[in-house]
């Protein structure tokens, strides 16, 4: 796991010290929000991983990748029913999260990026456009980077790719983090009813502070290398640095005037009044966004 995983425990379980305010709030964005279409789990054999997927919806697949501690269920509920009304909407659970099980190896960008090639592969799924949130889209973009020709387009939701990208406090947070910080939490309660080992959280918790400590950074180069666009969408107070927005958006080739040259393929959004946690429900403002994103051409 890199430094991308930080910002979304910290984000979660800062909240949770604040006295829960917001994970209370979207628990009601939650509940109002449309069911998921009807979907059977199934699970694939990846990397020694037994991963759990559901595939919602037809047209040009789209592959959702949760934020660290979160599922399927309380990451795209509502995304997963707009999103499927054009698209093939395949939702994952990586390494320990939710129904998928963990195993002994570590827990890294590279190696959950990893799977979602594998399972591409055994979907028979040539190319798919990428949603990652927070650590999803550290993900995302090791996908973009690691597997080039999986990846269309990447949408990175409030992630970063260099520790230096984060806000001190955010980092100032991790070192105080316990399971006991969950404790009652709906993160704490989701892991409880759809883990296959429901009473592991506390060395699920330890596992991802751990493996987070002694990640590593990607290195510019290599972000601007990749050849997908990415759509980079962040809150005006989501704990990522408006500095490193801007250089993530510059090395895909932002930062020119639009109206005197050609502008790159790749996008930034940054939306006001909206932190880390509350991103996630502004649906109905960023998924137009990015299904325009996604129906571009070049």
């Amino acid at each position: 796991m890199t430094t991308s995983h930080l910002i979304s425990i910290a984000g979660i379980a800062m909240s949770l010290l604040a006295g829960s305010g917001h994970h209370e709030g979207s628990a009601n964005a939650r509940a109002e929000e449309p069911q998921r279409p009807d979907a059977s789990g199934n699970y694939a054999t990846v990397n020694g991983l037994r991963m759990y997927y559901e595939v919602h919806g037809s047209g040009d697949p789209v592959v959702l990748l949760h934020g660290a501690f979160m599922t399927i269920t309380n990451n795209w509920t509502g995304w997963i029913g707009e999103l499927s009304k054009t698209r093939k909407v395949i939702a994952i659970e990586m390494q320990g999260h939710g129904r998928t099980a963990d195993t002994a190896r570590d827990i890294t960008d590279e190696n959950l990026a990893d799977d979602v090639a594998a399972l591409l592969e055994q979907l028979k799924i040539p190319r798919a456009d990428l949603i990652g949130y927070s650590m999803g889209g550290a993900v995302a973009m090791q996908c973009a980077i690691r597997h080039p020709d999986k990846v269309r387009k990447v949408v990175v939701i409030s992630s970063y790719f260099r520790r230096d990208g984060v806000v001190k406090e955010a980092l100032d947070a991790i070192p105080k983090l316990t399971a006991d910080d969950f404790k009652g939490s709906p993160i704490e309660a989701e892991y409880k009813k759809l883990s296959p080992t429901p009473d592991e959280f506390p060395n699920f918790v330890k596992r991802l502070l751990a493996t987070a400590s002694k990640g590593h950074d990607i290195s510019a180069d290599k972000l601007k290398a990749t050849t997908a666009p990415m759509f980079f969408i962040h809150g005006d107070a989501d704990g990522v640095r408006l500095e490193h927005v801007a250089e993530m958006f510059r090395l895909k080739g932002g930062e020119i005037h639009g109206d005197m040259k050609l502008r790159s393929a790749s996008r930034l959004a940054i939306l006001p009044n909206t932190t880390h946690v509350t991103l996630m429900q502004r649906m109905a403002v960023i998924v137009p966004m990015v299904n325009d994103f996604f129906d571009a051409k070049p």
